[in-house]
């Protein structure tokens, strides 16, 4: 005789990005077992592959290597809280002192993708040159969340030139699916500082996972908001 099969809930949600209606579900033990058993070996390739493996198995969405990385983080977070609990308990340093931690359980459902007024993602660098944007891919998240590495100045530019959609000007529009990456990375060397920083000031303002918590520090009985950004902040 068969043993039974367990009933899997089935949620709903919006992806921050634009809106749309997801279905997503719990992981399963042999699912989350995948990206545990990728997160160990280290290798960028195999936890990337997890990762797509479990949101395409757990969710209807069929564009997974489209998706922006803020809709990853959202996505996972609302799968892992569906998966294990409803709050998850994280160590912070207390600012005052930079020194004394402390636990604090934050109710996952309170995390939001928090999105900076003014945020766009056309950028005017002259009055005839525009550059379209495009948000980090699943190989960047995973680079930020998994890898613990900081981005040296090569990987910011070759993410930026990962990024762009398009460059036009005045005569034409020019898709970053026709042109060479080398071509993107000497446009990029090309501008000025302050017009390299308007690439920068995108990224730093782009949609992402945030979540701001008051702590109090036992010793000094400082009161501190302290802010959490990304999703490594809330299972690193």
């Amino acid at each position: 005789m068969a043993l039974p099969k367990l009933n899997v809930p089935k949620y709903k949600m919006k992806l921050p990005s634009d809106g749309r209606t997801v279905n997503y579900r719990p992981f399963l033990v042999k699912e989350e077992k995948l990206l545990l058993l990728a997160t160990e070996t280290g290798e960028q390739a195999e936890i990337v592959t997890a990762i797509k493996d479990i949101i395409k198995v757990c969710t209807d969405i069929q564009d997974v290597d489209l998706l922006p990385t803020f809709d990853i983080e959202f996505l996972f977070l609302q799968i892992r809280t569906k998966s294990v609990g409803e709050s998850v308990e994280v160590s912070i340093t207390c600012p005052d002192d930079g020194e004394t931690v402390v636990p604090v359980s934050i109710p996952l459902n309170e995390i939001k993708v928090i999105k900076t007024k003014g945020h766009k993602t056309d950028i005017k660098l002259s009055d005839e040159v525009m550059i379209s944007m495009g948000y980090p891919s699943l190989d960047t998240f995973v680079q930020t969340n998994f890898m613990g590495e900081e981005p040296g100045v090569d990987q910011v530019f070759e993410m930026a030139a990962s990024c762009v959609a398009s460059i036009s000007d005045a005569e034409e529009v020019h898709e970053a699916s026709d042109t060479s990456r080398d071509e993107l990375l000497e446009f990029f060397d090309q501008l000025s500082s302050k017009q390299f920083m308007k690439i920068q000031d995108f990224f730093e303002s782009m949609p992402k996972l945030q979540h701001t918590v008051q702590v109090t520090n036992p010793n000094t009985k400082v009161e501190s908001d302290v802010v959490l950004e990304g999703l490594a902040a809330f299972f690193g």
